[in-house]
Protein backbone atom coordinates (compact mmCIF):
# COMPACT_ATOMS: atom_id res chain seq x y z
CA UNK A 1 0.00 0.00 0.00
CA UNK A 2 1.86 3.10 -0.95
CA UNK A 3 0.74 5.33 1.59
CA UNK A 4 2.54 8.63 1.98
CA UNK A 5 2.94 10.01 5.61
CA UNK A 6 4.78 13.52 6.39
CA UNK A 7 6.00 14.21 10.26
CA UNK A 8 7.27 17.68 11.55
CA UNK A 9 9.19 17.84 7.90
CA UNK A 10 11.19 20.99 8.35
CA UNK A 11 13.58 22.43 5.36
CA UNK A 12 16.25 25.03 5.93
CA UNK A 13 18.71 26.42 3.92
CA UNK A 14 21.52 28.23 6.16
CA UNK A 15 19.53 29.80 8.92
CA UNK A 16 16.20 30.37 6.73
CA UNK A 17 13.80 27.86 7.72
CA UNK A 18 11.60 27.68 5.09
CA UNK A 19 9.40 24.91 5.83
CA UNK A 20 7.70 24.77 8.93
CA UNK A 21 6.79 21.82 10.67
CA UNK A 22 4.34 19.47 7.56
CA UNK A 23 2.37 17.36 8.86
CA UNK A 24 0.77 15.25 6.23
CA UNK A 25 -1.33 12.05 5.74
CA UNK A 26 -1.74 10.28 2.18
CA UNK A 27 -3.62 7.23 1.82
CA UNK A 28 -2.91 4.54 -1.01
CA UNK A 29 -5.01 5.54 -4.32
CA UNK A 30 -5.50 9.52 -3.10
CA UNK A 31 -4.80 12.07 -5.66
CA UNK A 32 -3.50 15.30 -3.34
CA UNK A 33 -3.24 18.60 -4.67
CA UNK A 34 -0.24 20.79 -2.84
CA UNK A 35 -1.80 24.60 -3.75
CA UNK A 36 -0.90 27.89 -3.22
CA UNK A 37 1.02 30.91 -4.04
CA UNK A 38 4.23 31.07 -5.50
CA UNK A 39 6.92 30.65 -2.80
CA UNK A 40 4.28 29.08 -0.61
CA UNK A 41 6.84 25.95 -0.16
CA UNK A 42 4.86 23.62 -2.58
CA UNK A 43 7.19 22.59 -4.74
CA UNK A 44 10.28 22.35 -2.37
CA UNK A 45 7.77 19.86 -0.43
CA UNK A 46 7.48 17.72 -3.36
CA UNK A 47 11.38 17.48 -3.50
CA UNK A 48 11.71 16.78 -0.74
CA UNK A 49 9.22 13.93 -0.99
CA UNK A 50 11.07 13.10 -4.54
CA UNK A 51 14.61 12.91 -2.58
CA UNK A 52 16.14 15.82 -4.74
CA UNK A 53 16.41 18.04 -1.50
CA UNK A 54 17.49 16.73 1.85
CA UNK A 55 14.81 16.87 4.55
CA UNK A 56 16.50 18.84 7.55
CA UNK A 57 14.56 17.19 10.22
CA UNK A 58 11.01 15.13 10.71
CA UNK A 59 10.21 12.08 9.26
CA UNK A 60 8.90 11.31 5.88
CA UNK A 61 7.68 7.69 4.83
CA UNK A 62 6.50 5.93 1.99
CA UNK A 63 4.82 2.41 1.85
CA UNK A 64 5.61 1.94 5.66
CA UNK A 65 8.90 2.88 4.86
CA UNK A 66 11.24 5.63 6.28
CA UNK A 67 12.51 6.99 3.24
CA UNK A 68 14.63 10.19 4.50
CA UNK A 69 17.99 9.24 3.88
CA UNK A 70 17.27 6.97 0.59
CA UNK A 71 18.30 8.52 -2.87
CA UNK A 72 15.26 9.04 -5.14
CA UNK A 73 16.26 5.99 -7.32
CA UNK A 74 15.25 3.63 -4.40
CA UNK A 75 12.04 5.64 -3.02
CA UNK A 76 9.29 3.89 -5.47
CA UNK A 77 8.49 7.16 -6.94
CA UNK A 78 8.20 8.77 -10.13
CA UNK A 79 8.24 12.14 -11.26
CA UNK A 80 6.48 14.46 -13.71
CA UNK A 81 8.14 17.80 -14.44
CA UNK A 82 7.18 21.18 -15.87
CA UNK A 83 9.64 21.21 -18.33
CA UNK A 84 8.75 17.02 -19.72
CA UNK A 85 12.98 16.57 -19.62
CA UNK A 86 12.75 14.29 -22.45
CA UNK A 87 15.77 13.44 -24.32
CA UNK A 88 15.78 14.97 -27.75
CA UNK A 89 17.91 12.45 -29.45
CA UNK A 90 15.67 9.88 -28.54
CA UNK A 91 12.43 8.42 -30.10
CA UNK A 92 9.32 8.61 -27.98
CA UNK A 93 9.90 4.80 -27.28
CA UNK A 94 13.05 5.13 -25.97
CA UNK A 95 12.54 8.07 -24.17
CA UNK A 96 9.72 6.26 -22.07
CA UNK A 97 11.53 2.87 -21.90
CA UNK A 98 15.24 4.25 -21.15
CA UNK A 99 14.81 3.91 -17.08
CA UNK A 100 13.54 0.29 -17.47
CA UNK A 101 16.59 -0.48 -19.91
CA UNK A 102 18.83 0.98 -16.83
CA UNK A 103 17.38 -1.21 -14.45
CA UNK A 104 18.18 -4.19 -16.36
CA UNK A 105 14.71 -5.35 -17.51
CA UNK A 106 14.53 -7.69 -20.35
CA UNK A 107 13.34 -6.30 -23.96
CA UNK A 108 10.20 -8.09 -23.72
CA UNK A 109 9.20 -6.27 -20.72
CA UNK A 110 10.45 -3.76 -21.99
CA UNK A 111 8.08 -3.34 -24.89
CA UNK A 112 5.07 -4.70 -23.10
CA UNK A 113 4.96 -2.28 -20.56
CA UNK A 114 6.28 0.80 -22.86
CA UNK A 115 3.25 0.12 -25.70
CA UNK A 116 1.04 -0.49 -22.66
CA UNK A 117 1.90 3.11 -21.15
CA UNK A 118 1.56 4.50 -24.81
CA UNK A 119 -1.99 2.58 -25.29
CA UNK A 120 -2.69 4.31 -22.09
CA UNK A 121 -1.95 7.79 -23.19
CA UNK A 122 -3.22 7.35 -26.71
CA UNK A 123 0.21 7.66 -27.83
CA UNK A 124 0.88 4.58 -29.34
CA UNK A 125 1.06 6.17 -32.93
CA UNK A 126 3.61 8.62 -31.78
CA UNK A 127 6.48 5.95 -30.81
CA UNK A 128 8.99 6.16 -33.73
CA UNK A 129 8.65 10.34 -33.69
CA UNK A 130 11.05 12.52 -31.49
CA UNK A 131 10.28 15.31 -29.61
CA UNK A 132 10.89 18.01 -31.64
CA UNK A 133 8.19 16.43 -33.90
CA UNK A 134 5.47 16.02 -31.38
CA UNK A 135 2.78 19.14 -29.47
CA UNK A 136 3.32 20.29 -26.18
CA UNK A 137 0.50 18.16 -24.78
CA UNK A 138 2.18 15.02 -26.62
CA UNK A 139 5.63 15.66 -25.07
CA UNK A 140 3.64 15.97 -21.76
CA UNK A 141 2.09 12.53 -22.22
CA UNK A 142 5.21 11.10 -22.83
CA UNK A 143 6.90 12.17 -19.80
CA UNK A 144 3.97 10.92 -18.07
CA UNK A 145 4.17 7.67 -19.79
CA UNK A 146 8.11 7.54 -18.76
CA UNK A 147 6.91 7.50 -15.52
CA UNK A 148 3.76 4.75 -15.48
CA UNK A 149 6.34 2.45 -17.13
CA UNK A 150 8.05 2.30 -13.86
CA UNK A 151 5.14 1.62 -11.73
CA UNK A 152 6.10 3.31 -9.12
CA UNK A 153 4.18 3.40 -5.57
CA UNK A 154 4.05 6.89 -6.25
CA UNK A 155 3.47 9.61 -8.98
CA UNK A 156 5.14 13.32 -8.22
CA UNK A 157 3.27 15.88 -11.07
CA UNK A 158 5.11 19.23 -10.20
CA UNK A 159 3.20 22.08 -12.60
CA UNK A 160 3.17 19.84 -15.32
CA UNK A 161 0.31 21.52 -17.32
CA UNK A 162 1.92 25.38 -16.95
CA UNK A 163 3.71 25.01 -20.08
CA UNK A 164 0.06 24.23 -22.43
CA UNK A 165 -2.20 26.90 -23.75
CA UNK A 166 -5.73 27.21 -22.11
CA UNK A 167 -7.67 24.59 -24.29
CA UNK A 168 -4.79 21.79 -24.07
CA UNK A 169 -4.28 22.59 -20.26
CA UNK A 170 -8.35 21.17 -19.69
CA UNK A 171 -7.78 18.44 -22.11
CA UNK A 172 -4.95 17.07 -20.53
CA UNK A 173 -6.53 17.61 -17.01
CA UNK A 174 -9.35 15.56 -17.52
CA UNK A 175 -6.17 12.92 -19.10
CA UNK A 176 -4.58 12.78 -15.71
CA UNK A 177 -8.18 12.40 -13.94
CA UNK A 178 -9.28 9.68 -15.83
CA UNK A 179 -5.43 8.08 -15.56
CA UNK A 180 -5.75 8.35 -11.88
CA UNK A 181 -9.50 6.33 -12.32
CA UNK A 182 -7.70 3.87 -14.12
CA UNK A 183 -4.25 3.23 -12.62
CA UNK A 184 -5.63 3.63 -9.02
CA UNK A 185 -2.34 4.57 -8.50
CA UNK A 186 -1.57 7.79 -5.46
CA UNK A 187 -0.36 10.78 -6.73
CA UNK A 188 0.98 14.14 -5.22
CA UNK A 189 0.45 16.97 -7.85
CA UNK A 190 1.88 20.25 -7.23
CA UNK A 191 0.48 23.44 -9.09
CA UNK A 192 -0.63 27.01 -8.14
CA UNK A 193 -4.11 26.83 -10.16
CA UNK A 194 -7.13 26.97 -7.23
CA UNK A 195 -9.19 25.85 -10.39
CA UNK A 196 -7.49 22.96 -11.78
CA UNK A 197 -6.72 21.64 -7.80
CA UNK A 198 -10.46 21.89 -7.25
CA UNK A 199 -11.37 19.67 -10.29
CA UNK A 200 -8.00 17.31 -9.78
CA UNK A 201 -7.93 16.27 -5.90
CA UNK A 202 -9.71 14.07 -3.84
CA UNK A 203 -7.63 15.88 -1.33
CA UNK A 204 -6.61 19.58 -1.28
CA UNK A 205 -3.80 21.16 0.94
CA UNK A 206 -3.82 24.89 0.76
CA UNK A 207 0.29 25.94 1.92
CA UNK A 208 0.92 29.47 2.56
CA UNK A 209 4.49 30.77 3.48
CA UNK A 210 5.75 27.10 4.40
CA UNK A 211 2.87 26.06 6.35
CA UNK A 212 -0.39 23.78 5.38
CA UNK A 213 -3.09 26.19 5.90
CA UNK A 214 -5.91 23.73 5.45
CA UNK A 215 -6.56 19.90 4.11
CA UNK A 216 -10.17 18.51 2.96
CA UNK A 217 -12.03 18.01 -0.04
CA UNK A 218 -12.55 20.62 -2.44
CA UNK A 219 -16.04 20.95 -1.17
CA UNK A 220 -14.96 21.08 2.05
CA UNK A 221 -12.15 24.30 1.40
CA UNK A 222 -14.80 25.52 -0.81
CA UNK A 223 -17.76 25.50 1.87
CA UNK A 224 -15.84 25.84 4.72
CA UNK A 225 -12.79 27.60 4.78
CA UNK A 226 -10.86 27.44 8.34
CA UNK A 227 -8.78 31.00 7.28
CA UNK A 228 -9.58 34.47 5.56
CA UNK A 229 -6.13 32.99 3.40
CA UNK A 230 -8.19 29.89 2.36
CA UNK A 231 -11.61 31.29 1.37
CA UNK A 232 -9.76 33.75 -0.70
CA UNK A 233 -7.52 30.99 -2.46
CA UNK A 234 -10.52 28.79 -3.21
CA UNK A 235 -12.76 30.25 -5.69
CA UNK A 236 -12.55 31.28 -9.14
CA UNK A 237 -13.77 35.01 -9.02
CA UNK A 238 -12.20 34.93 -5.55
CA UNK A 239 -14.82 35.42 -2.18
CA UNK A 240 -15.66 39.08 -1.70
CA UNK A 241 -14.14 40.61 1.63
CA UNK A 242 -15.88 43.72 3.81
CA UNK A 243 -14.42 45.16 7.03
CA UNK A 244 -17.18 46.15 9.97
CA UNK A 245 -17.89 45.57 13.28
CA UNK A 246 -19.99 43.34 15.61
CA UNK A 247 -22.85 45.59 16.13
CA UNK A 248 -25.53 42.95 17.63
CA UNK A 249 -24.98 39.68 18.88
CA UNK A 250 -28.01 37.38 18.32
CA UNK A 251 -28.73 33.35 19.12
CA UNK A 252 -28.79 32.74 15.03
CA UNK A 253 -27.14 35.55 13.54
CA UNK A 254 -24.59 38.49 13.69
CA UNK A 255 -25.20 42.08 12.99
CA UNK A 256 -21.97 43.47 11.29
CA UNK A 257 -21.88 47.25 10.72
CA UNK A 258 -19.98 48.06 7.61
CA UNK A 259 -17.69 50.87 7.60
CA UNK A 260 -20.48 52.81 5.07
CA UNK A 261 -22.57 52.51 7.93
CA UNK A 262 -24.74 49.25 5.71
CA UNK A 263 -26.19 46.54 8.77
CA UNK A 264 -25.93 43.40 7.43
CA UNK A 265 -25.93 39.46 9.05
CA UNK A 266 -24.24 36.40 8.98
CA UNK A 267 -25.67 32.93 10.64
CA UNK A 268 -22.08 32.15 12.40
CA UNK A 269 -21.07 31.19 15.99
CA UNK A 270 -20.65 34.24 17.88
CA UNK A 271 -18.97 32.55 21.04
CA UNK A 272 -15.33 34.25 20.63
CA UNK A 273 -16.49 37.74 19.47
CA UNK A 274 -18.06 41.04 21.20
CA UNK A 275 -19.62 43.62 20.21
CA UNK A 276 -17.42 46.46 18.51
CA UNK A 277 -14.97 43.61 17.49
CA UNK A 278 -13.64 44.14 14.49
CA UNK A 279 -14.16 41.43 11.87
CA UNK A 280 -14.49 40.67 8.10
CA UNK A 281 -17.34 39.33 6.27
CA UNK A 282 -17.17 37.22 3.25
CA UNK A 283 -18.90 36.67 0.23
CA UNK A 284 -18.81 34.43 -2.53
CA UNK A 285 -19.45 36.17 -5.96
CA UNK A 286 -21.60 33.85 -6.98
CA UNK A 287 -23.94 33.93 -3.61
CA UNK A 288 -24.68 37.66 -4.68
CA UNK A 289 -27.64 38.86 -6.97
CA UNK A 290 -28.01 41.99 -8.65
CA UNK A 291 -31.60 43.06 -7.05
CA UNK A 292 -33.13 43.70 -3.58
CA UNK A 293 -34.55 39.56 -3.77
CA UNK A 294 -32.56 38.56 -0.54
CA UNK A 295 -32.24 39.84 2.76
CA UNK A 296 -28.96 41.42 2.68
CA UNK A 297 -28.97 44.41 0.03
CA UNK A 298 -25.58 46.46 -1.09
CA UNK A 299 -25.28 49.42 -3.28
CA UNK A 300 -22.40 50.73 -5.41
CA UNK A 301 -21.40 51.65 -8.63
CA UNK A 302 -20.01 49.59 -11.33
CA UNK A 303 -16.60 49.96 -12.82
CA UNK A 304 -16.63 47.02 -15.37
CA UNK A 305 -18.76 43.98 -16.65
CA UNK A 306 -16.95 41.14 -18.04
CA UNK A 307 -19.52 39.03 -20.02
CA UNK A 308 -18.58 35.56 -20.25
CA UNK A 309 -21.76 34.05 -22.40
CA UNK A 310 -23.25 31.99 -19.29
CA UNK A 311 -22.76 34.41 -16.85
CA UNK A 312 -21.24 38.00 -16.34
CA UNK A 313 -18.96 39.65 -13.45
CA UNK A 314 -20.07 42.38 -12.24
CA UNK A 315 -17.36 45.07 -10.51
CA UNK A 316 -18.77 47.46 -7.93
CA UNK A 317 -17.51 49.80 -6.06
CA UNK A 318 -19.53 50.11 -2.47
CA UNK A 319 -19.89 53.68 -1.38
CA UNK A 320 -17.06 53.20 1.33
CA UNK A 321 -14.63 52.23 -1.46
CA UNK A 322 -14.94 48.50 -0.74
CA UNK A 323 -14.81 46.19 -4.79
CA UNK A 324 -17.09 43.52 -4.62
CA UNK A 325 -17.31 41.04 -7.49
CA UNK A 326 -21.05 40.05 -8.38
CA UNK A 327 -21.66 36.84 -10.60
CA UNK A 328 -24.55 37.99 -12.38
CA UNK A 329 -26.78 36.17 -15.37
CA UNK A 330 -25.06 35.84 -18.49
CA UNK A 331 -28.17 37.76 -19.95
CA UNK A 332 -27.43 40.82 -17.35
CA UNK A 333 -27.35 44.08 -18.91
CA UNK A 334 -25.96 46.09 -16.41
CA UNK A 335 -23.06 48.61 -17.83
CA UNK A 336 -20.37 50.20 -16.51
CA UNK A 337 -20.78 53.75 -14.40
CA UNK A 338 -24.44 52.29 -13.52
CA UNK A 339 -25.49 52.84 -10.09
CA UNK A 340 -26.75 49.07 -8.84
CA UNK A 341 -28.28 47.44 -5.82
CA UNK A 342 -26.96 43.64 -5.00
CA UNK A 343 -28.51 41.19 -2.68
CA UNK A 344 -27.12 37.82 -0.61
CA UNK A 345 -28.56 35.70 1.87
CA UNK A 346 -27.03 35.68 5.44
CA UNK A 347 -26.68 32.10 5.63
CA UNK A 348 -24.00 32.45 2.41
CA UNK A 349 -21.96 34.61 4.88
CA UNK A 350 -18.37 33.77 6.24
CA UNK A 351 -17.14 35.81 9.03
CA UNK A 352 -13.31 36.18 9.92
CA UNK A 353 -11.78 37.26 13.19
CA UNK A 354 -8.85 40.01 12.82
CA UNK A 355 -6.44 37.15 13.06
CA UNK A 356 -8.22 35.69 9.67
CA UNK A 357 -9.49 32.92 11.31
CA UNK A 358 -13.29 31.80 10.25
CA UNK A 359 -16.10 31.75 12.93
CA UNK A 360 -18.17 28.73 12.15
CA UNK A 361 -21.11 28.96 10.50
CA UNK A 362 -24.34 27.76 12.18
CA UNK A 363 -26.05 26.73 8.35
CA UNK A 364 -24.19 24.94 5.54
CA UNK A 365 -25.42 28.15 3.40
CA UNK A 366 -27.17 27.81 -0.59
CA UNK A 367 -24.05 26.21 -1.76
CA UNK A 368 -25.02 23.36 -4.08
CA UNK A 369 -22.66 20.69 -4.36
CA UNK A 370 -22.37 19.05 -7.53
CA UNK A 371 -23.38 22.61 -9.33
CA UNK A 372 -20.48 24.58 -7.76
CA UNK A 373 -17.44 21.59 -8.75
CA UNK A 374 -19.54 22.07 -12.56
CA UNK A 375 -19.48 26.00 -12.27
CA UNK A 376 -15.77 25.34 -11.87
CA UNK A 377 -14.89 23.04 -14.19
CA UNK A 378 -16.79 25.44 -16.92
CA UNK A 379 -14.41 28.54 -15.53
CA UNK A 380 -11.24 26.49 -16.10
CA UNK A 381 -12.40 25.19 -19.48
CA UNK A 382 -12.43 29.27 -20.05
Amino acid sequence: MADVQLKNIKKNYGDVEVLHGIELDIKHGEFVVLVGASGCGKSTLLRLIAGLEDISSGELSIADRVVNNLPPAKRGIAMVFQSYALYPHMSVFKNMSYGLKIAGKSKADIREKVEEAARILHIDHLLDRLPRELSGGQRQRVAIGRAIVRDPNVFLFDEPLSNLDAALRVKTRVEISKLHQELGATIIYVTHDQVEAMTLGDKIVVMNEGRVEQCGSPLELYQHPKTQFVAGFIGSPKMNFMDGRVSAINSEYLDIKLSNGTITQAHVESADLAIGDSVTIGIRPEHMQEGTDAEMVLEGQVTLVEQLGEASFVYMQLDDGAEIIVRASGESTTTIGERIKVCFSPVSAHVFSQSGQAMRRLKAGNVKSHAELARLKAVGAG
